[in-house]
């Protein structure tokens, strides 16, 4: 990302959140080969149908839909092969945590920070200057950031950074061999055991869009090591040593283990039983399953928490675009939640830490690389913005029109920590939070 890039929009803060100004952004994509031979207006019809077909035509009269860098006056317009399509929308981002990024180390070869929860790594679905990456370049001047590893959104702690491809490439391989040691720490529901517990059930993904998983002898294999730390009396804190990185791994082997993350916003939540999946035990089909924790967390007017809008449940079909990844892999039924049945990318297996899928949105879906290159999980492509960043009211905007309740800070925390990254040539440590200190009450 360049200073183009990062001079999009600029941010504010407000009751404890760090907020994104809306901002034009032109979002591109070659015709895929399915297209060919199909009018704009079918496509927009079938595989964008997050915003009504009013919206498109309504997109094209304020010139904000162009085909061959010229503006499309007829929606009718029949798509050949290599046509290129952009498209530019007013963008709004989720708030997240007013808690700075520490800098753990800079030197020559590295960028090791303390990762805030509800901040993504890199800009992916909804995210794009309320990412790691972009806070990092715009207020520290930190740039061109190899990405070694990655943590979910909600999860804090150690995030390194290599400077130049060179460091990457030597980091990458200490993963590949699993010579990168990785300590967590979180605070769980409940008494858990004082001797060492090690977990090694199989994780599936059951949704890309929401990026939600569970323990399934058809998932792919994995191995978390729990050692307790303290036990408060209702709550205990827990070391958590991930011998492989699947997604949500640490958060999906504690729900097995009956000992939810005490605050975890999909595996603690009451959609997935009386037992909150304990031992596996769900008693609801996939479909059923997400639709339940759409449903709580909209109850909650959380939807947020999760990475996902009201309008992106609006639709009905599969996306079967998907690339054969973890964060793709889906059981036999459908994902009733990732509905826009645009093209989303193909992505890498994230076998290297506990990342989360990123959510798409109907915005997204236009962000498709350029000759269909693949791209780690979650990373967006680069789009060039369109007009300045403006806090106008946009007269096209869906966004513009609604009210969010913004989340308080203490929702944008879940009590897991990334507390210690080793390698054969460096350890990474970052102070132990407060929730997980042994005196810590709720």
């Amino acid at each position: 990302f360049g200073a183009e890039h990062f001079a999009e929009t600029s941010y504010y803060f407000e009751g404890g959140l760090r907020k994104v100004r809306p901002y034009y952004f032109d979002f591109r994509t070659y015709c895929k080969g399915r297209w060919v031979g199909r009018s704009l207006l079918h496509v927009f019809g079938t595989e964008f149908r997050a915003q009504p077909l009013a919206y498109y035509r309504a997109a094209a009269r304020a010139g904000r839909l162009r085909l061959n860098e010229e503006p499309v006056r007829d929606l009718d317009v029949v798509l050949k092969n290599n046509d290129f399509l952009r498209n530019t929308v007013h963008r709004h981002e989720p708030p997240v945590t007013a808690q700075p990024i520490q800098i753990l180390v800079e030197d020559n070869e590295m960028v090791v920070v303390d990762k805030p929860s509800s901040l993504p790594v890199h800009p992916c679905g909804r995210f794009r200057h309320n990412t790691v990456i972009f806070i990092l370049g715009k207020e520290h001047d930190l740039k061109e950031l190899h990405t070694i590893h990655r943590l979910d959104r909600m999860t804090s702690g150690v995030l390194m950074f290599a400077k130049t491809a060179e460091v990457s490439k030597r980091i990458d391989e200490q993963v590949r061999e699993r010579q990168l040691e990785k300590e967590y720490v979180c605070r769980v529901v409940g008494e858990f055991p004082e001797h060492e517990v090690v977990c090694e059930e199989p994780i599936l993904v059951v949704s890309y869009k929401v990026g939600v998983c569970r323990v399934d002898p058809k998932g792919k294999s994995c191995k978390t090591i729990f050692q307790r730390l303290s036990y408060n009396g209702k709550t205990s804190v827990v070391k958590c040593l991930p011998r492989t990185g699947r997604t949500h791994q640490i958060r999906v082997h504690l729900q097995y283990l009956g000992h939810p993350i005490v605050n975890d916003p999909i595996y603690n939540m009451e959609a997935w039983g009386p037992d909150r999946g304990k031992g596996g035990k769900i008693d609801k089909t996939d479909e059923e399953l997400l639709k339940a924790l759409v449903e709580e967390h909209r109850s909650k007017q959380s939807l947020d928490i999760l990475g996902i809008l009201e309008e992106d449940l609006n639709s009905s079909a599969e996306n079967k675009d998907c690339g054969n990844s973890s964060d793709c892999t889906k059981s036999a039924q459908a994902d009733p939640i990732n509905e826009n049945s645009g093209p989303a990318k193909d992505t890498k297996d994230p076998e290297r830490n506990d990342t989360a899928a990123c959510p798409l949105n109907s915005d997204t879906n236009l962000e498709t690389l350029e000759k269909n290159k693949e791209l780690d999980s979650c990373e967006i492509q680069d789009g060039q913005t369109g007009e300045k960043s403006s806090e106008e009211k946009d007269p096209l905007c869906v966004e513009c029109k609604i009210t969010r309740r913004d989340p308080s800070p203490k929702e944008l925390v879940m009590y897991l920590h990334a507390l210690r990254y080793k390698g054969a040539e460096f350890e990474y440590c970052s102070k132990m939070p407060e929730w997980a200190m042994e005196d810590w009450e709720e």
